[in-house]
C-alpha cells in the first residue's frame, strides 16, 4: 500500500454502507484516520442508528487503521459542525472532507410532495454545504484542505422521478464550483465525482421489465471502484486539481464538460417577443440539447 493519505484525517459522511464505507475503509488503509459518519437511516432518510457505522470502524481497526465512528445529522447545521468538532476533538486535525451522504425520495415530478422535495434537498445539498461550511474556517487558518462532493447525472444529465435528487445533485456541482473559487486564495481545493455504483439506493429502482437490463449493468459497477480517484482528490498529490466534475463508471475515469455558451444571435434594436420567435430561436435550435436520461449518454457498458 502506498500510503497516499499517510497521517491525514478525513471525515466521510454517508460511510455506513455503500459509496461511503468502501471510501472510508480504503482511506484507512492508505493511512488516514477517519471519521465514519452515518445516520443510519434507510434509503428515504428514515429511523437512525449507530450501528452501520460502527460495523465499518471495527473493520477498519480490525485491518489495524484509526477511526471513529459519529452518527450526527448532516443535514442539521448543528449536526454538522458537531461532527467537525468530534473529528477535531479526537485527532486534532481535518485535512479533507467526502461528502457522500444522500437519500431517495423518487416520485414522478406531479405527485412530489413538498416533504420528499425538502428532506432530499436537506441531505443531498444542504448537508453537503454544512458540512463544508463546519471545516471552511479551520482549512482556512491551515491554508489547505480537500473537499470531495458526490454529484450525479440524474442532475447533470436528467433522470425520470428524480426532481428533487436531480436538482439537489446539480446544486452539489454548482457548491463545489463556487467554493473551489472562494476558498482557492487559501489553498483549499474542491472538487465533486458522478460516481456509478450498485448500492441500495440504486437498489430502488423497480425491477421492471425495461429495468431489468438496466439493472444487471448497474451490478457491474461495484462500490469500491469510486474510491480510488476519491481519496486521490484528497492527496496533496492533487493539490493543482480544483472546480472540476469528474464521474467514475468501473473502471472508467470520466472528466465532465461545464456549462458554456455554445451559439449566440444578437440585435442592434434588441429583441421583441416576436422577433425571438422569428429570429433567434430558430437561429439557437439547431444546437438545443435535447431531453436525455444517463443512459442515453453512456450507451456503452461499463469498461
Amino acid at each position: 500500500m502506498a500510503n497516499t493519505l499517510n497521517g491525514k484525517v478525513l471525515i466521510v459522511t454517508g460511510a455506513g454502507r455503500g459509496v461511503g464505507a468502501e471510501i472510508a475503509k480504503l482511506a484507512a488503509k492508505e493511512g488516514a484516520r477517519v471519521v465514519v459518519n452515518d445516520l443510519g437511516g434507510d434509503e428515504r432518510g428514515e429511523g437512525g442508528s449507530l450501528g452501520p457505522a460502527a460495523e465499518i470502524v471495527e473493520q477498519i481497526k480490525a485491518d489495524g487503521g484509526e477511526a471513529i465512528a459519529n452518527g450526527a445529522n448532516v443535514a442539521s447545521w448543528d449536526g454538522a459542525h458537531d461532527l467537525f468538532a468530534a473529528a477535531m476533538k479526537t485527532f486534532g486535525d481535518v485535512d479533507a472532507i467526502v461528502n457522500n451522504a444522500g437519500i431517495l425520495r423518487d416520485t414522478i415530478f406531479h405527485k412530489m410532495s413538498e416533504p420528499e422535495w425538502e428532506a432530499v434537498v436537506a441531505v443531498n445539498l444542504k448537508g453537503c454545504f454544512n458540512v463544508s461550511r463546519a471545516a471552511a474556517p479551520h482549512f482556512k487558518d491551515r491554508q489547505k484542505g480537500a473537499f470531495v462532493h458526490m454529484s450525479s447525472t440524474s442532475g447533470l444529465i436528467g433522470n425520470f422521478g428524480q426532481v428533487n435528487y436531480g436538482a439537489a445533485k446539480l446544486g452539489v456541482a454548482g457548491l463545489s464550483k463556487c467554493i473551489a473559487l472562494d476558498m482557492s486564495r487559501f489553498g483549499v481545493r474542491s472538487n465533486c465525482i458522478a460516481p456509478f455504483a450498485w448500492t441500495r439506493l440504486v437498489g430502488t429502482i423497480p425491477n421492471t421489465p425495461e429495468n431489468s437490463a438496466r439493472i444487471e449493468i448497474a451490478k457491474q459497477m461495484t462500490p469500491e471502484k469510486i474510491a480510488p480517484l476519491t481519496l486521490a482528490l484528497c492527496s496533496d498529490a492533487a493539490s493543482d486539481v480544483t472546480g472540476q466534475i469528474f464521474g467514475v463508471r468501473r473502471n472508467e475515469i470520466f472528466l465532465f464538460s461545464q456549462p458554456r455558451p455554445i451559439r449566440s444571435v444578437h440585435t442592434a434594436e434588441g429583441w421583441t417577443p416576436e422577433s425571438c420567435i422569428e429570429r433567434a430561436l430558430p437561429a439557437l435550435r439547431g444546437s438545443f440539447v435535447r431531453l436525455e436520461r444517463s443512459s442515453d449518454v453512456f450507451t456503452w457498458d461499463p469498461v
